[in-house]
């Protein structure tokens, strides 16, 4: 009886997948990897899946078709087809594809980062840009990321000239700096939060067999992947709608935070449409999620570059303590006028996009791209990872860590430039990269300030490649140690 069953699902789904597959055929297709029955591609994209895609797509070409169990997708891995997506056809390839897990997760597409383009999505968007990610409230949190900095630096001075772990320390910083920004107060000392938050970064780097192949959906709910989702989505929600309710009783702290203006938008209506409690959560559940994360891989490969480059660490210290001379710390402000500090984020944002693969698009109508038929309904995959590398754009040097490239040059990751888009482009690019971008700046710029730095002895960083954590945000597999010590004068 069950392999009648069996064999009746194979041949339904293999019906469904020819009938999906007819839509490609009413033009030309965009070069296609050979596929294996059933999975398609699924079996070609590795540990990490934007370096598969990168060694495919010298292959197939910079655009390149790719058969993921039933569901088509696009794997973009130029500039040029970057720009002719995110800017030509932007508003075609707007939506966002539908997903058990962020519907898990991500309180069903409520949040701004995975909400179907339309009306709820533009309402939502203009919440956060005008209320939450403004010049005037990035300049508001100026004390928090100064108190933040200043604790760090004191961490860095207890283990002065001995080899300690900088990874966890950089990461403490930027979860405390953003649980004050948009919760009220730190919670990262709290192991639950901790192991919540590591879940979270956890899943949302795993593979749902199901999404891809649904007649292998069983094998999610075998291996817990299902309960995982449930359970983490509802530790989540309980914890955020504790920290509203802290909020609406007055038991957080005294200043004002990103949820205390979210609460302030719906009672006063002031966005122009209601905005409601799940609303809030799944926004909150964006900045923590994106400032943390994003903001800590940035560090943490930056300083794993200039470590294994003293050259560009030493023009660099010379940069900020030329500008900085005789002060005891970096201030936002001093900053603005470090081109080198500049160029180093963006050779880092370059080689180590903190996503290098974008989150997916979905095109919602027929499409032409050069002379390629796109169906509406194809999902469609940004690798970041592989356009900050393309030889065509950033010359034969393309692997290396050159932050002077950028002197030079007007690029920049704020959507205009496509050979540079760890942050995204178009309608759907992130909107809170001057909130991170800050953050990261001045970090950077008192941690070469205040410590000369060296990679431990028995470390080989200097000579061999830095192996990749897996999932959806990609930092070191390892913890970076380095040991600081007092500058020599």
């Amino acid at each position: 009886m069950m392999m009648i069953l069996l064999l009746c699902s194979v041949i339904f789904f293999t019906i469904l997948f020819s009938k999906k597959q007819s839509r490609w055929k009413k033009g030309k297709t965009p070069p296609s990897p050979p596929g294996l029955p059933l999975i398609g591609n699924l079996h070609q994209l590795g540990r990490h899946t934007h370096r598969s895609l990168c060694s495919l797509s010298h292959q197939y070409g910079p655009l390149m078709l790719l058969h993921l169990g039933s569901v088509p997708v696009l794997i973009v891995s130029s500039a040029e087809m970057a720009q002719e997506i995110l800017k030509t056809h932007d508003v075609t390839f707007a939506n966002r594809p539908r997903s058990k897990l962020s519907q898990k997760l991500l309180y069903n597409n409520r949040d701004v980062a995975s909400a179907p383009y339309g009306e709820y999505w533009r309402q939502m968007k203009k919440v956060c840009v005008v209320h939450l990610l403004s010049n005037k409230m990035v300049k508001s949190f100026q004390d928090v990321r100064e108190d933040e900095i200043t604790l760090m630096m004191e961490k860095i001075r207890k283990s002065s000239s001995l080899p300690f772990n900088l990874s966890k320390i950089l990461e403490c910083l930027t979860n405390d700096v953003i649980c004050r920004v948009a919760l009220g107060r730190k919670y990262g000392g709290e192991t639950d939060f901790k192991k919540l938050t590591d879940r979270l970064s956890e899943l949302l780097g795993t593979f749902s067999i199901g999404s891809f192949v649904p007649w292998l959906s069983w094998i999610d709910w075998i291996r817990g992947w299902d309960a995982q989702l449930d359970k983490t989505g509802k530790d989540l929600d309980e914890f955020f709608e504790k920290v509203v309710q802290d909020h609406e009783y007055g038991n957080h702290q005294d200043r004002s935070d990103l949820i205390d203006a979210l609460l302030t938008v719906k009672r006063e209506k002031s966005a122009g449409f209601d905005i409601d409690r799940l609303s809030i959560k799944a926004i909150t559940l964006d900045v923590f999620v994106g400032g943390s994360d994003t903001s800590f891989t940035l560090l943490e490969w930056a300083m794993t570059e200039l470590l294994r480059h003293p050259e560009s660490m030493e023009r660099l210290q010379e940069e900020v303590r030329t500008i900085c001379k005789g002060k005891s710390r970096v201030s936002e402000d001093d900053t603005q006028e470090m081109k080198y500090l500049r160029a180093v984020i963006k050779e880092a944002l370059r080689l180590h996009p903190p996503f290098p693969m974008m989150a997916p698009h979905e095109s919602t109508e027929d499409v032409k791209l050069r002379d390629y038929h796109i169906p509406a309904g194809t999902q469609v995959m940004m690798n970041a990872w592989a356009i900050g590398r393309e030889v065509a754009t950033w010359g034969p040097d393309a692997e290396e860590f050159k932050p002077e490239r950028h002197l030079d040059t007007s690029v920049d990751f704020r959507g205009q430039n496509f050979e540079l888009i760890p942050f995204g482009a178009g309608r759907r690019i992130c909107p809170a990269v001057s909130f991170a971008v800050v953050l990261n700046e001045v970090v950077l710029a008192n941690l070469v300030h205040g410590f000369d730095w060296k990679l431990p002895e028995e470390s080989t960083e200097d000579k061999t490649d830095v192996a990749e954590s897996n999932g959806f945000s990609v930092h070191r597999e390892f913890p970076l140690y380095a040991i600081a010590s007092s500058p020599t004068t």
